[in-house]
């Protein structure tokens, strides 16, 4: 590389100021709004309130608001990030107090603690994105009483701000004015410290301490020999020098001088520090031990590593080794017309992409830019050479190469650098000659590149060609995100103005409605009804419609007449989403009229009045974005995510996990290529909250090995995380053609079922149920890890709070309205992931989702009904134990119940504590037969193993059936047989329910009369006789001996099974 070009010499008149450089800080802005319904502490029955914000070091407060329990401020906090790289780990601890200052109370000696909000980096957002959030105040302790909430407004924006341009003006001195400069690229030739002057000449001189007693003359150390700066910068650093140390003098306090010892005495260490007394200066010796500002300290800092996603261990899988080669660009290249780099090992032969030029470039500067991550095995290819050849590819003429041993290749662990480019000769090329006698050793040109051995963590890998995938983008290994999915909220409250048709039959009110459009949905209000004083439909419905970002598209709305049989169109608006405001919490959020407008028909549903552009009437609506929910995608019992759309409302995440995709074992083929061969090229896909991942393809192979390492972070633990393995076909076919990836199977795992910081390596089954039945179609192995710093409080603290966001529970959506919208949002999903390179298909979206979890199936029925069975097993247990101590089947055991029994009617207090105990027991002793690890499909739960062949074919059925007629009407007499059944079990609960409001609703007089009367005598029974004593008699009467019973049932089940219900009117 050619050396810097020195700085010509200039005249004073050439000067020009230092130029001013611009660095970027990120500054954060916190609005504090208002506050509600603060706690009164003035003793009055008011406070007034202050806020303090702390972020970083930094301290700031608002202003007081004087006897205001929901005070507004409107005020702007500004805070400096420090490092912006770990501004998502640090607190913002926000404090309301009520001013001691302002209390009329007499004796107030401190400021009351009304509350306070603590958040983190990671729900700050950027300017223009940022919104209105109420947060609500929580405790500092138990024992504090707060209520209320407050509203902040939090956002961060990058400034470019001046520096080390500025300063005090300089005297007018030719010496050390600096030359300018005649490139607009600055070259300033640095000037070395203090410090570092005297470092370079400590090994020169002997060591030794100076006590100065008289006023200090200034001595300016001199440079080091080896430094020999122009003698203008030399002036000018002096005076710099000079400048300093008055300023020092006047401004700060006085300057401290560090003098080493030499290393022969380390014990102690003597700093003089000179200061001015009275004009006089006197010397002042203080003495510190080894173990001063020179030890190690702990320092306190949070770094990203630990809680970032950029985890780089790669611990969880085995460490695979790859030769990497970075082809970059050639120079000075012999005559060719498109070269290409071979790459040549013992067991690889690859072959690079056509050159590119720059425009502008001469021809013989080619330019690659790719990664080749070639298989390499240590022992094998030891004293293996490698060959990078350039080839020119019309002629197929040898341009020249380079080689390298093996056994001289770098070794690169991450994290370290990438390794560096260099540039090689390339040798033994035929130049612009032909014939047989040039010199092989002779030089064609330059080539930039770097080989390096790394593992499958390296940066490099995710992009780069590998030996074991073919070179198309379908095969790489990719992470993809989810969408952010807004719920839109459309009120539609009243329409005016709207052109009715005239000509409708009499005594008809019109039919109108609104309907409202976005990609994959549509959906109508009821019918409005009239105003009898206006002219004015009203509605005052909501509509619930699923937006995606970037939220291009526009809100479609369509006013319909439905009275007669073709509907009639009066008018549409069409509303940009990114117009709509975005709304974080219940505010309540402005409304506005929309002009109505005609509209163009092109085949539509009906007719339509007026032209485009015409004015049709207008609507009164109520559009929000919701950010306060969060948007369904999958199911509730299997879902990975609950945190709200908006960032600004997401908790600090509590743990990591970490996935290890180790491989698969003995997958079945899944296509054939050539004459009989059986062949799959299996890839795998992880699902956790909004982050997809994808392993690369590994390409004929019925045990591919992938070891790759992914992690995600955890915000709630009752999450679950899915795996899927696919069989790539679109690799096979052409860009426009669409050719789905066939499932092989999939894996849920749920987080909370995991230890902390524990590693489970386990091979799982995959299963897939077909239309034949079950397959087993190989294993999947995988390492796991959840790795969670702080188990306690916060982990514990989650359990006890709520499972959704705040919205869904002030206005809540209803279950199948919920459903029908993650039915939309699977679809904003698998459209969205589509787009990327490579596309993650619709069909693996949909299975990786559960898309078709709600569908009818007789298999997931008989499943819940057993499940359903053993949720109710335990009762039943219990009912068959109480009956087996009644019937004295083991005298011991009752004889135990019965002293059990004398002892809490005796003691009651015990019957609370005897119950807990039993439960604390009782999970004691579960505790032996605790799972493993973490489990995975269960076939027989799932009545996989047993499910009938046409009960299958009826669950694989498309809606509406493709059956024949037969079929479904057999499929239907067997539906209404189990419907019968159901209707009968139905049908028995309600008379159960039926028969003990008649005890009392008199349908049966004389029941009713032998109910109440025997109330009159246990009443009478339990005033005379003490209460324990008719527990005890109770009891031992329930637990009576065989010998003192009748078979028959007891007379008041007999009394019970006589009452009556009102099945008998039914018709």
């Amino acid at each position: 590389m050619r050396p810097p070009t020195p700085l010509p010499e200039t005249t004073p008149q050439q000067q020009q100021p230092p130029p001013q450089q611009q660095t970027i800080i990120r500054k954060l802005i916190v609005e504090v709004v208002e506050a509600r319904d603060l706690l009164p502490k003035d003793g009055q029955g008011s406070s007034s309130p202050y806020v303090v914000v702390d972020f970083d070091g930094q301290r700031k407060r608002t202003s007081t608001k004087h006897q205001d329990l929901n005070p507004v401020w409107n005020e702007q906090l500004e805070f400096v990030v420090n490092d912006p790289s770990t501004m998502e780990l640090e607190e913002l601890n926000v404090e309301v107090y009520n001013d001691k200052h302002m209390t009329p109370a007499a004796g107030a000696k401190k400021n009351h603690f009304l509350g306070r909000v603590k958040l983190y980096g990671t729900q700050f957002a950027k300017r223009g994105e940022e919104g209105l959030v109420y947060f609500a105040l929580e405790k500092k302790s138990v024992f504090s009483w707060i209520r209320g909430e407050i509203g902040l407004r939090i956002f961060y924006f990058e400034e470019a701000v001046e520096v080390g341009g500025a300063g005090p003006p300089q005297p007018a001195d030719p010496a050390a004015e600096p030359p300018p400069e005649k490139e607009t690229r600055i070259f300033e030739v640095p000037i070395p410290t203090e410090i570092a002057l005297e470092t370079a000449m400590g090994p020169q001189q002997p060591p030794m301490v100076i006590v100065e007693e008289a006023p200090p003359v200034t001595v300016h150390p001199p440079p080091p020999p080896h430094y020999h700066p122009h003698p203008h910068q030399y002036d000018h650093y002096l005076a710099t020098h000079q400048h300093q140390q008055q300023a020092s003098e006047v401004h700060a306090p006085p300057p401290e001088v560090v003098h080493t010892q030499a290393p022969l005495h380390p014990a102690e260490l003597r700093r003089m520090q000179s200061g001015r007394v009275g004009g006089l200066e006197r010397a002042r010796v203080v003495v510190r031990r080894a173990n001063g500002d020179y030890s190690p300290r702990i320092i306190d800092g949070k770094f990203p590593g630990g809680e970032s996603e950029r985890i780089s261990t790669f611990d969880l899988v085995e460490p695979i080794f790859y030769l990497f080669v970075r082809i970059i660009k050639a120079r000075g290249l012999g005559p060719n017309e498109n070269p290409y780099v071979k790459i040549r090992t013992g067991t690889h032969l690859v072959r690079s992409k056509p050159a590119a030029h720059r425009p502008g470039d001469p021809p013989d500067h080619p330019e690659w830019h790719e990664v080749f991550a070639l298989r390499h095995n240590k022992p094998d290819t030891a004293a293996v050479t490698l060959e990078i050849s350039v080839w020119d590819a019309a002629s197929e003429k040898f341009i020249g190469g380079v080689c390298f041993d093996l056994s001289d290749v770098p070794v690169r662990d991450p994290p370290d650098s990438p390794l560096a480019l260099q540039w090689y000769r390339l040798e033994g090329g035929g130049g612009g000659g032909s014939g047989s006698g040039e010199d092989p050793n002779r030089v064609t040109g330059d080539i930039q590149l770097a080989v390096w051995i790394g593992t499958q963590a390296d940066d490099a890998f995710p992009e780069a060609w590998c030996s074991d995938a073919l070179s198309v983008s379908y095969t790489r290994s990719k992470v993809y995100q989810s969408p952010k999915l807004w719920y839109l909220r459309v009120t539609v409250i009243e329409a005016q103005d709207l052109h009715i048709p005239p000509n409708l039959p009499p005594l008809t009110a019109p039919d109108i409605r609104v309907k409202a459009q976005l990609p994959f949905q549509m959906a109508r209000t009821r019918r409005g009804s009239m105003n009898n004083h206006s002219a004015s439909i009203h509605w005052n419905e909501d509509i619930v419609l699923v937006a995606s970002e970037p939220l291009e598209e526009q809100l479609i709305l369509i006013v319909e007449d439905s009275t007669v049989k073709d509907r009639v169109l009066l008018g549409h608006a069409m509303i940009p989403l990114a117009s709509i405001e975005q709304r974080l919490d219940e505010r309540h959020v402005a409304s506005r009229w929309i002009s109505l407008e005609g509209v163009v028909i092109g085949g539509g549903d009906g007719g339509g009045g007026g032209a485009a552009g015409q004015y049709l009437g207008r609507i009164h609506l109520r559009l929000c974005l919701e950010g306060g929910y969060h948007v369904m995608d999958e199911a509730a019992h299997v879902s990975s995510d609950f945190c709200p759309t908006a960032k600004q409302l997401w908790k600090p995440a509590l743990g990591i996990l970490e996935l290890g995709i180790l491989g698969a074992r003995g997958l079945l083929p899944m296509k054939t290529k050539g004459v009989g061969k059986g062949s799959t090229d299996a890839y795998c896909v992880a699902k956790y909250g909004k982050k997809w991942v994808r392993t690369r393809t590994i390409m004929d192979s019925f045990d591919p090995r992938w070891n790759e390492q992914y992690t995600w972070q955890v915000y709630d633990p009752c999450t679950v995380l899915t795996i899927g393995v696919f069989d790539n076909w679109r690799m096979f076919v052409d860009m426009d053609k669409e050719k789905p990836d066939y499932r092989i199977g999939k894996v849920r795992i749920r987080v909370s079922t995991l230890d902390n910081n524990r590693v489970y390596t386990n091979s799982y089954p995959l299963m897939v149920l077909l239309r034949t039945g079950l397959k087993k179609m190989g294993e999947i192995e995988l390492a796991v890890r959840f790795a969670c710093p702080s188990l306690f409080p916060d982990m514990c603290m989650v359990y006890g709070q709520r499972l959704l966001p705040r919205m869904h529970y002030l206005r809540p959506l209803g279950v199948a309205h919920q459903e029908a919208l993650r039915g939309t949002a699977i679809k904003m999903v698998a459209a969205w992931l589509a787009r990327s390179e490579p596309p993650l298909g619709p069909e693996v979206v949909k299975y990786m989702l559960d898309a078709d979890s709600h569908t009818w199936s007789m298999r997931k029925s008989k499943s819940n009904w057993f499940r359903i069975m053993a949720v109710l097993a335990w009762v039943v247990g219990l009912a068959k134990w109480v009956d087996d101590v009644k019937r004295w089947k083991n005298p011991v055991t009752t004889v135990l119940v019965h002293i059990l029994y004398l002892v809490l009617v005796w003691f009651p207090d015990l019957i609370v504590p005897t119950m807990f105990l039993y439960i604390f027991l009782i999970g004691i002793w579960y505790h032996r037969f605790r799972p493993k690890i973490p489990a995975g499909m269960d076939i027989r739960l799932s009545q996989a193993d047993t499910v009938d062949p046409d009960e299958l074919d009826e669950e694989f059925d498309t809606i509406p059936s493709s059956r024949p007629s037969e079929i479904i009407r057999v499929r239907y007499d067997r539906m209404r047989i189990l419907a019968g059944r159901v209707q009968t079990v139905l049908g028995d609960f309600a008379t159960q329910g039926e028969r003990v409001q008649a005890l009392v609703s008199w349908r049966d007089p004389r029941a009713t009369k032998l109910f109440i009367g025997a109330c009159l005598m246990v009443t009478i029974v339990l005033y005379a006789v003490p209460a324990k004593m008719a527990a005890v008699a109770l009891g031992f009467y329930f637990l009576r001996h065989p010998m003192f019973r009748d078979p028959m049932p007891p007379s008041s089940l007999n009394f019970f099974r006589r009452l009556p219900s009102l099945s008998d009117r039914l018709i």
